[in-house]
């Protein structure tokens, strides 16, 4: 196994996990302004799932002997249209399921099984939260403002969407 390979792909994971983390909160900072609470805590929730995906990744790497690279993948996109937000957040979703099969395929041609099983829960994961997002960009667009204009109405930010 070359450690090496492995734990490029893995800090290249945590950079995409941590511009997650940051576009996430940034948006709910801004949707909970909007009053979306139920949109904004979705958005919370994930960010805080995409922290644990952050240890989990640190923990191999470290495990690997490597160095954890903190440095997130680019900056915050400064979008404050809930229907943007919301796809934008798909669209990184599904490109980290993408982008970690790719990385499992190639932990598994390195002889590195317990990478690769990492970066396949990872994809499940990341599967999940862009059904999430997908579900929430098809209401937007099924019933437009007053989609949003409920989640306003909200009493309970306990509610993370569906």
């Amino acid at each position: 196994m070359d450690k090496q390979k492995s734990i490029e792909l893995l800090n290249k994971a945590v950079a995409d996990e941590l511009q997650a983390v940051h576009q996430y909160m940034y948006f709910h900072f801004h949707l909970d302004d909007m009053g979306y609470q139920p949109l904004a805590m979705l958005f919370k929730r994930i960010a805080i799932e995409e922290m644990g995906h952050v240890e989990r990744l640190a923990e191999r790497i470290l495990f690997l002997k490597g160095d954890v690279e903190m440095t997130p993948a680019g900056p915050v996109e400064k979008i404050t249209d809930a229907e943007k937000m919301v796809a934008k957040a798909a669209a990184m979703e599904e490109g980290s399921a993408a982008d970690y099969n790719r990385a499992a395929r190639l932990c598994g041609e390195n002889e590195d099984s317990a990478s690769k099983q990492l970066f396949e829960a990872l994809v499940a994961d990341e599967e999940r939260h862009f059904d999430e997002y997908d579900k929430q960009l098809d209401h937007i667009k099924r019933y437009g403002p007053n989609y949003l204009a409920l989640q306003s109405f909200t009493s309970s930010p306990e509610q993370g969407g569906e």
